[in-house]
């Protein structure tokens, strides 16, 4: 979906979308009783922007070596060497084997995805369930959606044309502007806005970006539908994989960071990828991102699951209709890891797809051995 003209901007007022209002921060409900740190990640070396940057790059850089067989042959259970790590969740007692899982999803919000977030949000509720009965060790959970660019429904659009849109109360106008990280590429969301969107704050437990222990289980789906649904108002020039690296980078993760606290050094990172589009805009590589992802996790690459719902152009007998975009470059991205499942975006129903994800989660919690 393209961003919208001047011309669409000076139509009645009354027609333009809600911004809805200022970012709140307060705190809702009551813990569940699960733990969780809230100390903030520090930095592992890499080169990063500024937490506010609207345009983060990722390691243009690629890595003389080959980590893992690129081959897409399903489930690859290899390891990478570690190093020293970020921070905690729980201490553990030096056992092998992970205590907490940090769920990142990036949701492609471009104009095309409103029935891939709905199967993706309809799919969630079975999916947490069978990782709860399945991997009982674990009782530290985050969970994050980011979605593939930094604008908040138009806004900087809209109020640079109407700036008495942003002064004033008005249901339809842009009620003041937009917090830093409503327009931070990769920064959780959590007021989503526009087309297909929630349209409203999403009042996470612990008034942070991202789900926490601390949110009633009986709340978890509903919170989670809140912030998956990002909308299909985003930009056309979808930036999955910039987004994906900004979310875990110290700029976002550390003190003050949009993320503060998001990526925990003993936990497995699962990563969701879902997206209808190759990614042609991120600055860098497969290779750079990969290295830039690893790095965050004190170079251990056996701590991180990758799940991509994207275009299956590469299957023999493909869902997707055939002159859909060939996601090559994030293809290649996700094979450099070596538990990655793909699975394609065009599947009325990713309740299987989650399903076997659950093995492979549980599958390298078992073997992960947390650094420190």
């Amino acid at each position: 979906m393209t961003k919208p003209t001047l011309f669409a901007l000076i139509l009645p007022l009354s027609l333009l979308p809600a911004c809805g209002g200022t970012e709140e921060r307060a705190s809702f409900g009551s813990s569940s009783g699960l733990t969780f740190n809230e100390s903030a990640s520090t930095d592992n070396g890499i080169d990063t922007s500024d937490s506010n940057s609207t345009d983060p790059s990722a390691d243009t850089d690629p890595t003389d070596t080959d980590p893992t067989d690129s081959s897409d042959d399903g489930i690859k259970l290899d390891t990478i060497n570690t190093e020293e790590g970020q921070m905690t969740a729980d201490d553990g007692g030096g056992s092998a084997g992970c205590k907490a899982i940090d769920f990142l999803f990036v949701i492609d919000n471009s104009g095309s995805m409103g029935d891939n977030q709905q199967n993706l949000i309809a799919s969630f509720p079975g999916f947490i369930d069978k990782i709860q009965e399945t991997i009982v060790d674990v009782d530290s959970y985050h969970i994050m959606v980011a979605k593939t660019d930094q604008y908040w429904n138009d806004c900087q659009i809209e109020c640079a044309f109407f700036p008495f849109l942003c002064q004033f109360g008005n249901v339809n106008a842009c009620n003041g502007a937009p917090s830093v990280c409503d327009e931070t590429l990769g920064a959780g969301v959590n007021f989503p806005i526009g087309d297909d969107a929630s349209n409203q704050y999403c009042g996470l437990t612990g008034g942070q970006r991202f789900i926490t222990p601390q949110e009633p289980i009986d709340q978890l789906a509903q919170k989670f539908t809140c912030i998956a649904s990002v909308g299909t108002d985003g930009d056309s020039s979808e930036m999955p994989m910039s987004s994906l690296t900004q979310a875990v980078s110290p700029a976002l993760n550390g003190p003050g960071g949009c993320n503060s606290g998001f990526l925990r050094d003993d936990a497995v990172l699962v990563i969701t990828i879902i997206t209808d589009e190759e990614d042609n805009d991120s600055p860098g590589n497969p290779q750079g991102w990969f290295q830039n992802i690893v790095a965050q996790k004190a170079g251990d690459g056996s701590g991180v699951v990758v799940l991509g719902l994207i275009n299956d152009t590469d299957a023999g007998n493909p869902v997707c209709p055939v002159d859909s975009q060939d996601p090559a470059k994030i293809r290649e991205f996700m094979e450099l890891f070596p538990n990655h499942i793909e699975g394609s975006v065009c599947e009325a129903n990713y309740a299987p797809f989650f399903e076997q994800a659950v093995d492979l989660i549980n599958t390298t919690c078992d073997e992960y051995e947390p650094v420190g």
